[in-house]
């Protein structure tokens, strides 16, 4: 419990190693780094965290959904399990939460690492969500699948477990995040915040993704001595659809920027 709301954690691999959070983006879960974690865990502290109103998160206090409130509960989350510093690794708009993360807890984030994380909204060109009446809430497999169909590159099955847990969203959850996601990208755009910010960032892009501008990558390459990586052949979830080569990225560049630290609890209280 947190004074933001009760938090699903899931943690794997030793807890002296390095932490490495992942954040994920929205209408998903922690499960949608399930692929990932096999090749992280061997030798990183991988901490999931559920957002508020994904997974087995329950929609937070006050029903608020603004970016820094979700930063607010996952640092929370961190100092209730003893975990001093992190690797923030975010997936699509999670990227905007491990940003907003280092913004408000400096001293908790040590590197970033964003999954195809839009960098500015003109940079965007998914389709627009349709506006969702509560009423024929919740939408159908084939709803769900035809929204997630950009997600992923051309010819990728969307996973079933990740269409049932959108499906178990409130619709008010699923709006909520996505607006607050809009709104903290339009009110200063990534490359902007992460300059600021100052840590060692590492932008990985899957070359096929379909709904932000892949050419779009390049803008984080005005952040002082930012890594920026194309993945050829990947969408927008490299994290599920090329989870070895995403890997192979992510511990090339947290092994120099890792750092072992952490007090050895075992859940929130």
């Amino acid at each position: 419990m947190t004074p933001h709301g009760d938090l699903h954690v899931r943690r794997d691999g030793p807890r002296d190693a390095p932490a490495l959070l992942l954040i994920h983006g929205s209408a998903t879960s922690s499960r949608a780094w399930d692929a990932l974690v096999p090749f992280l865990s061997a030798s990183h502290h991988v901490i999931r965290i559920d957002l508020p109103g994904h997974g087995r998160s329950p929609e937070p206090v006050g029903r608020a959904y603004a970016t820094p409130t979700q930063a607010a509960a996952l640092g929370t989350a961190l100092d209730r399990l003893g975990v001093e510093r992190v690797v923030a690794v975010g997936h699509s708009s999670g990227g905007y939460a491990a940003t907003a993360l280092a913004e408000l807890r400096p001293g908790l984030v040590s590197a970033l690492v964003l999954i195809n994380t839009g960098p500015a909204m003109d940079a965007f060109t998914g389709p627009e969500p349709a506006p969702i009446d509560p009423a024929l809430w919740p939408p159908t497999d084939e709803q769900i699948r035809g929204f997630a169909s950009t997600g992923f590159r051309a010819g990728f099955q969307v996973p079933q477990e990740l269409v049932e847990e959108l499906r178990a969203m409130s619709p008010h959850a699923f709006t909520a995040s996505m607006r607050a996601s809009t709104a903290y990208l339009t009110e200063q755009a990534l490359p902007t915040r992460l300059t600021a910010v100052g840590k060692p960032l590492q932008v990985i892009f899957g070359d096929q993704d379909h709904r932000w501008r892949p050419a779009s990558a390049d803008d984080y390459r005005v952040v002082p001595d930012a890594r920026v990586t194309m993945l050829p052949g990947a969408g927008h979830t490299p994290i599920l659809e090329e989870p070895e080569r995403t890997a192979a990225l992510v511990l090339g560049f947290t092994g120099t920027h890792s750092e072992s630290s952490n007090k050895g609890l075992d859940a929130l209280s």
